[in-house]
């Protein structure tokens, strides 16, 4: 049989790896090459010719010393710097530089925590502290250990130009970035969160790099033309030579999973990543990472954020679909921010009615085959053959609050009633609540966007880019520059939860809400068939879930209204287990404005 009929079995890791005796393996992806060599810096020189072997990969072995810069010249011509970088010191346009990988772990004892069990809380490395770096996060591990977390979702940390992003901006996949404490830096983060008992999902970005710093194209075919994506060219998942390019993301996600110990991926906007081979690339990276899963004995999960109701993606193989373990389910957001500020227009027009919610919390998917007003056509399908526990929910993200105009939180408008409302919402839903950095004690700083790029024109192409993207919002005034230092320091959260008795009083309630979730068996019940929510009057805005499990039955009634209501007829009877603060009205048989009231029946 001719090489051209044979299956791929050679699937070698991009970069360098380096053994503990300085021995190196360099690979690198170029199928088009005509010739590849490791050149090292004007202050460390070297040259190291690598020979192409199998499927467009170049290799060699070499002796090399932590801390050697290095660029791959590319047919004898210019020099770039490594795809699969672990470290920029120099930015994006600079040499790479060799690492020393390896790192004493104490976490032997951790084999991750399971999937119904994730309370996660979303921060960004850089405004999580006044440090802005892994250091600042581990140092508050004991605190959110405290409110009740046990897993935080770290926004992208690989390498991305300037000094301060979100992260969706990365061109080094590999690498991560340098002020945030490097791959070591990473590592002792993940281990000290495993010692607190505290689980660490990854954001990674697979659908596309930024603009400033991406060489990809230069050493392959990373890049088709078949697609687009709204952040430009689409990655080639598909298309000739893509086989590299799939490797090349594949072992991105082992270097995490398995070198790093992260615990789990949220992969973003997987929708943008194009795929119509038989063997879709989210299923490669879900096998991937079972066969992970399998040989380790710790446990690993991927959620994906997708634009589509599409039960696919997070359906079994053996069901014909992807095999991610859950995604992000932005409906029941939209359905309950909608309800709480009032807002309805841009995609809000989609909701704005108690009856919106409500499907929600009974089927997950607002649109599941209906009409969409926003897409002014059909869209969804039905997840009511999926577990709750498969959808991650939230009442606030960096995504709906850092795409705003002034970046402001639920905080900056609501009360700390409808707060506490929309807290209770998310955790005592039947799905995975997030909690997005500082909720849990009403932090004021806003969450805006923000870059340090280098290039003039590219900073204006952001500015001109955002305003235009959210135009439909129709919102008042000029966006704050992104690319302000100031912008990104107003981010910094406050941790105001010792110095002002509200936030005090806010944490609390988050630490009740996590607590109960916790320790009542009904809140522990992730079947549809557990889960019973009444049709609501949209004039009484009064929503009643019921959670069965375990022996054990609850009653949630959440008064969206802002004023007293009679205490339905399904609550009398019923021994009362907790309301939210005002437990007069309820003892007058009525539910407090924007309240949340939690129920038990007798005979449990």
């Amino acid at each position: 049989m001719s090489m051209k009929h044979q299956p791929q079995t050679f699937h070698p890791i991009p970069g360098v790896y380096m053994q503990p005796d300085g021995q190196a393996t360099v690979t690198v992806w170029g199928p088009l090459l005509e010739s590849v060599e490791m050149v090292g810096s004007p202050e460390m020189p070297m040259q190291v010719p690598l020979q192409k072997k199998e499927y467009g990969y170049w290799q060699g072995q070499t002796v090399l010393p932590p801390g050697q810069r290095y660029k791959f010249r590319l047919n004898g011509k210019e020099a770039f710097p490594d795809p699969a970088s672990l470290s920029q010191p120099e930015g994006v346009h600079g040499y790479s530089e060799v690492l020393d990988r390896s790192f004493l772990w104490t976490d032997e004892g951790w084999t991750g925590i399971a999937q119904e069990e994730l309370i996660l809380y979303e921060l960004h490395t850089g405004t999580f502290s006044d440090t802005h770096d892994f250091e600042g996060v581990a140092e508050r591990l004991p605190y959110l250990k405290k409110l009740g977390i046990t897993a935080i979702e770290i926004m992208p940390v690989n390498h991305f130009p300037g000094s301060r992003n979100w992260g969706y901006d990365g061109v080094y996949t590999y690498a991560v970035h340098g002020a945030y404490g490097g791959l070591h830096g990473l590592k002792r983060l993940v281990n000290a969160a495993h010692n607190e008992g505290i689980a660490v999902i990854l954001d990674v970005v697979y659908n596309h790099l930024g603009p400033d710093g991406n060489y990809l194209a230069e050493y392959g075919p990373y890049f088709t033309s078949r697609y687009k994506t709204p952040w430009g060219k689409a990655l080639n998942f598909d298309d000739a030579w893509c086989d590299g390019v799939r490797n090349y993301f594949v072992q991105n996600v082992l270097l995490w999973l398995e070198e790093c110990r992260i615990d789990g991926l949220r992969l973003d906007a997987v929708h943008a990543m194009w795929d119509y081979s038989a063997h879709h690339i989210m299923q490669q990276i879900s096998e991937a990472v079972q066969a992970l899963e399998d040989a380790t004995g710790r446990k690993k999960i991927l959620i994906a954020e997708i634009d589509l109701n599409n039960p696919r993606y997070i359906s079994s193989v053996s069901a014909g679909g992807y095999g991610l373990q859950a995604q992000w389910a932005d409906e029941f957001h939209h359905a309950l921010h909608s309800i709480l500020t009032g807002e309805t227009n841009g995609y809000y027009e989609d909701f704005g009615q108690m009856y919106h919610l409500e499907k929600s919390f009974r089927d997950t998917y607002v649109y599941d085959g209906g009409y969409s007003a926003h897409r002014k056509r059909m869209f969804g399908a039905s997840a009511q053959h999926l577990p709750y526990s498969k959808f991650v929910v939230f009442s606030q993200n960096h995504d709906q609050v850092g795409n705003r105009l002034l970046g402001d939180r639920l905080s900056a408008t609501l009360s700390p009633a409808q707060l506490q409302l929309a807290a209770a919402a998310v955790l005592l839903s039947p799905h995975i609540p997030l909690l997005f950095m500082g909720e849990e004690y009403g932090e004021k700083n806003p969450f805006l966007f923000f870059v340090a790029h280098e290039k003039e024109d590219l900073v204006e192409v952001v500015r001109k880019s955002r305003r235009e993207e959210f135009a439909y919002f129709q919102f008042e005034g000029d966006f704050p520059d992104p690319q302000s230092e100031q912008v990104f320091l107003s981010c910094v959260l406050g941790h105001d939860c010792k110095k002002e008795p509200v936030a005090r009083q806010m944490f609390e309630w988050y630490q009740q809400l996590i607590s109960l979730r916790k320790t009542r068996p009904a809140f522990n019940n992730f079947e549809r068939t557990a889960v019973n929510v009444w049709p609501v009057d949209e004039v009484e805005r009064v929503l009643l879930v019921e959670r069965n499990g375990h022996n054990d039955s609850v009653l949630i009634a959440f008064n969206f209204s802002d004023a007293g209501r009679p205490l339905p007829a399904l609550c009398h009877g019923l021994d009362y287990i907790l309301t939210s603060a005002q437990q007069s009205d309820y003892a007058a048989n009525r539910l407090s404005p924007f309240s949340v009231s939690v129920f038990e029946k007798k005979n449990t």
